[in-house]
């Protein structure tokens, strides 16, 4: 069972953390980067490894780092938010660097986009919302046949140095360490898709992303 102090050192976080999305979402990136020791942007990374050409759709793009490096790379790419803080923050940045980008304020429950569209769906390191069945229905109606749906959920940090103890602490707190748990893939099957985990070993960490598939229609 898990101590009393533990579940409030646990909540303080996710309070801080959500307050992140919205309050402060203009210092994201500097705390992401703090409490990461320096790797968010490579465990983000992960998520772009062997896409399918096409659009691609990101949830809850952030401060539109991941939407930035599919525009570099001349990708055809959506971002969705649920906030406006978020919204407003990537689409400066972007902006900045001289792209205009696809980015609208939603949420992955109802998605504003048409069927069928997207060849690969984004998120990293999501809230519950990722297993809501209105956001997995959702995912599923905008996917192609045999479109990819990835998420970098999960990491677990094997750098050895004091300052990869502390990030492996603060993760693990919040949960977001250590890979999923069992029956994880259950939502994934229930709404149509194939699912399964892979591991993406990086220099300080194992980066656990899932890879779920749209089943294709049978005739």
């Amino acid at each position: 069972m898990e101590p009393p102090s533990q579940k409030l050192v646990r909540a303080a976080l996710r309070f801080f953390f959500e307050k992140l999305y919205t309050t402060f979402a203009w210092t994201y990136d500097l705390v992401a980067w703090i409490s990461s020791m320096g790797q968010w942007r490579d465990w983000q990374s992960a998520a772009l490894e062997d896409l399918p050409e096409g659009d691609i759709l990101e949830i809850g793009h952030g401060t539109g780092y991941l939407v930035f490096k599919l525009m570099q790379s001349d990708r055809k790419v959506f971002g969705i938010d649920p906030s406006r803080q978020m919204t407003r923050t990537a689409k400066k940045r972007l902006q900045r660097s001289g792209y205009h980008p696809l980015i609208i304020q939603s949420k992955a429950q109802r998605l504003p986009l048409p069927h069928g569209r997207f060849s690969a769906i984004l998120c990293t390191f999501p809230s519950a919302y990722i297993f809501d069945p209105a956001t997995l229905s959702e995912a599923h109606r905008v996917l192609q046949s045999e479109g990819m749906f990835v998420i970098v959920g999960s990491v677990r940090i094997t750098g050895r140095g004091l300052h990869d103890r502390f990030a492996a602490w603060l993760y693990r707190v919040t949960g977001q360490t250590g890979g999923f748990k069992r029956g994880w893939d259950q939502p994934f099957l229930d709404h149509g898709f194939t699912a399964h985990l892979e591991e993406v070993t990086q220099q300080r960490a194992i980066v656990f992303r899932v890879i779920a598939r749209k089943e294709p229609k049978i005739n």
